[in-house]
């Protein structure tokens, strides 16, 4: 079937994630909802998004807060109605923005139809729709694989006497792939919200789709050094090299048969997560050839590191890897610690000029930037006492680590209300998730109404961004390392944007380098004000700037 045009909104577009239990509660009972996003997307859009990222709204038990499907084409109760989600794509469109849902096809609830079937005899037609396996002959599980959410992959089941595969909880079990019947039914509901309107996909775990058919072994890795030590000092998934229960080669067919299908529709795209030992390899794998994902995101951007050597090796790194690929940037989602925490080194949070500049290189790499609701207002995390948890992660690694309700808490709106405004209907019901108390001081209203707020800064960085075509679609080449400044040059069609950054709490005089000695700072992002003398740029700490022709 031929493609169907496709105006590439997403190639640049900045993308706003909502996370929507904790946006905006519009009946009361604690709980957001699709009606009170609606509400708020003029926020949005006057924000400067391109387009929105919903987390899941699907029928769900909610073990894992809509991560856990039970009826694909349906919305949960909590949320709404599909009538409801009608409405939103509606008011969505008629303000400029697009929008994406999250699909979550790797895995789906224990109580979805499909697998209720599946677990019910070895010979029912959907017995080979998820991935079963027989004991051992000592009655261990088939392999060494592990979850994510700590302890074996495998969960053994009593009606087949067979362990089945769960990457996650026990209650989210694995489809098998490797049934085409299973891409097919899973295809089918991709189709159905594209037939509604949503104008794409963020793809939940996009590299977890197909695992080895053969269930070999990973091979062991040891307890390793990383970025999140406080994850991998207690959870023992980061100990292996995960070779075979992810990142499969039949992993590609699938998303070039995903990709056929979101081609039959007029301006849409798909972003994919991908969690991988290699994140920068596979997302170049899987953006490549223009037949797969339009875009992916790794977490090379979600750690605690914020040096500009850190910055510089990844960026180098992927556009050697990936120079045709297209990537996603994210500085916080609801999966990690906000950054504005993560960053935050001898303080509860990070400087707001840190911010600021953590924005600034967001809005200037090459790709599309993801805000994560909040970002915008510099929301630290929420600490949430052991009783108030929620995220099944985090109550099983508690208390080396705390899960992930500290970024998931309600969105502060109203600095007068009581609950910051989370909730726009009178009502005694408690929110979800604590409101954070740190967050009383950030609210959107409150920073609407102060013009050297973090919130006005994105809104002037992002309307700016808009009005430098090299930095939305240009190419990018990193110059030359210094041990405080990040510096790259931004190229599109006649354009040059110049790009220095200074990742250090200590000022520092950069030369422009010689060929650069035209360019004159470019006014109108927001940044501070740094002086640009002699061909040298003096950066104050955590300062940086964009030079342009003038």
């Amino acid at each position: 079937m031929a493609k169907a045009s496709n105006n590439n909104w997403w190639r640049g577009g900045v993308i706003y994630q909502i996370y929507p239990r904790s946006y905006a509660d519009s009946n009361g009972d604690g709980i957001g909802d699709l009606e009170g996003i609606t509400a708020k997307l003029d926020y949005v859009a006057d924000l400067g998004a391109d387009g929105i990222w919903l987390s899941p709204f699907f029928k769900s038990p909610m073990k894992d807060f809509g991560y856990d499907v039970s009826d694909y084409c349906d919305v949960d109760p909590m949320f709404g109605t599909i009538a409801d989600f009608k409405k939103l794509v509606e008011r969505a469109h008629a303000l400029g923005l697009k929008v994406m849902i999250d699909q979550v096809l790797s895995h789906s609830s224990d109580q979805h139809p499909w697998f209720v079937e599946s677990r019910s005899s070895l010979d029912n037609p959907k017995a080979d729709w998820y991935i079963w396996a027989d004991a051992k002959s000592d009655g261990t599980p088939p392999n060494n694989w592990l979850s994510i959410f700590g302890g074996s992959a495998w969960q053994w089941d009593t009606r087949r006497c067979q362990y089945y595969m769960h990457n996650f909880l026990t209650s989210q079990p694995d489809l098998n792939f490797h049934n085409p019947e299973v891409q097919d039914a899973l295809l089918a509901t991709v189709k159905f919200w594209l037939e509604l309107g949503v104008d794409g996909y963020r793809l939940d775990t996009a590299n977890f789709y197909f695992h080895d058919a053969q269930l070999r072994d990973n091979p062991a890795r040891g307890r390793p050094d990383g970025e999140d030590p406080a994850v991998n000092a207690v959870n023992p998934y980061g100990w292996q090299w995960h070779k075979y229960d992810k990142s499969q080669p039949e992993n590609l067919a699938f998303l070039r048969r995903l990709r056929a299908l979101l081609d039959e529709y007029p301006n849409t795209t798909m972003v994919g997560e991908i969690g991988d030992d290699d994140g920068l390899a596979r997302v170049a794998e899987y953006t490549s050839g223009g037949d797969k994902l339009h875009m992916a995101y790794c977490f090379d951007l979600l750690g605690t590191a914020h040096t500009a050597a850190h910055f510089r090796s990844f960026v180098k790194r992927f556009e050697e890897v990936a120079p045709g690929g297209w990537p996603c940037w994210a500085l916080s989602n609801h999966d990690v610690v906000r950054v504005a925490s993560r960053w935050g080194t001898s303080a509860p949070t990070a400087a707001p000029a840190l911010l600021r500049l953590g924005a600034a290189l967001q809005m200037s790499l090459r790709g599309s930037p993801c805000i994560y609701q909040g970002d915008e207002l510099g929301l630290p995390e929420a600490d949430i006492a052991f009783e108030d948890l929620q995220d099944p992660y985090g109550i099983t690694m508690w208390p080396e680590f705390k899960g992930r309700d500290g970024c998931r808490t309600p969105m502060p709106w109203k600095a007068g209300a009581s609950d910051l405004g989370f909730s726009s209907a009178s009502s005694s019901a408690k929110p979800w998730l604590p409101v954070a108390a740190t967050h009383r001081g950030l609210t959107a209203d409150a920073q609407l109404q102060d013009a050297g707020s973090l919130l006005h800064f994105y809104r002037q960085l992002l309307r700016w961004r808009k009005t430098r075509p090299s930095l939305v679609s240009g190419t990018l080449e990193v110059l030359e390392a210094h041990p405080q400044v990040l510096a790259y040059v931004r190229r599109f069609e006649g354009e040059t944007t110049l790009c220095v950054f200074n990742f250090s709490p200590e000022a520092v005089q950069w030369t422009v380098p010689a060929e650069f000695a035209s360019l004159s700072l470019v006014d109108g992002s927001g940044l501070a004000q740094v002086h640009l003398q002699n061909a040298g740029l003096a950066l104050p700490a955590w300062g940086g700037a964009f030079l342009g022709a003038a």
